[in-house]
């Protein structure tokens, strides 16, 4: 049986028409297996975040097949791919994306409450997340009322809560100090090392390193990539 939890078939992101267009992204092909945590590095414009995009289903192709854990998103129907999003896909982004009128755990178990899980449970799964990511004691604080590297541990929670099995970070650690951001990559390498697959964008070396596999993007193509044994080489040139 095959570990891959996402596969990116030939994809191709095309902007506009003609001679005004723009190719984002230009036939990728990318597996990322149960247990694997996966780099994407590359320069401004490169297409990572329209690869990461893709990868949770938030727009669709120009071209090309992305499944996820078996889905097939180009026949999936909007109700399906929401369904997946809430179950099965976890999303960890620079800005945190909270939201201010909710509480830390109310923010966790959100997507839990919205796929019919009672709340009582949904509080107790809620809980244990935050826990998990040492935040036990801020149940029932808001977001205002956090540090940025306390609202980013809940929306780490709030992205593995439920089991999900695909961690999609864009950023995680670019509004963090560097203690805080290093913390941060030991949360998501745990989940990973859990089970979950996960794809990391970052431009920062150091946090590149936590991943299995690095994979680097130029003008929406892959133009390298390297296992964690080769990876300190091609970091190296990439500073």
């Amino acid at each position: 049986m095959s570990a891959a939890v996402l596969q990116l078939v030939g994809v191709t992101q095309q902007y506009g028409e003609g001679e005004t267009s723009v190719s984002a992204l230009s036939g990728v092909d990318l597996t990322v297996d149960k247990g694997e945590l996966v780099a994407i590095m590359g320069a401004s414009g490169s297409g990572k975040s329209t690869l990461l995009s893709i990868a949770g289903g938030l727009q669709k192709p120009t071209s090309g097949e992305v499944v996820v854990e078996g889905t097939y998103l180009s026949t999936a129907t909007r109700r399906d791919l929401a369904q997946l999003r809430r179950r099965s896909l976890g999303f960890v982004f620079q800005d945190f994306n909270l939201i201010p009128t909710l509480t830390a755990v109310e923010n966790v178990t959100l997507p839990l409450e919205l796929d019919g899980f009672r709340a009582r449970v949904a509080r107790r799964a809620g809980r244990d997340a935050l826990a998990s990511v040492g935040l036990e004691d801020k149940l029932d604080s808001y977001p205002d009322d956090l540090s940025g590297g306390q609202q980013q541990r809940v929306a780490i929670a709030r992205a593995v809560v439920g089991g999900r099995r695909l961690i999609l970070a864009d950023e995680p650690t670019g509004a963090l100090d560097s203690v805080t951001g290093e913390a941060v990559m030991k949360m998501i390498r745990h989940r990973v090392d859990q089970g979950a697959a996960g794809i990391l964008v970052t431009h920062e070396p150091r946090h590149a390193a936590w991943a299995d596999r690095i994979v680097f993007l130029r003008d929406g193509r892959i133009i390298d990539e390297s296992q964690r044994r080769g990876a300190d080489a091609l970091l190296s040139d990439a500073r």
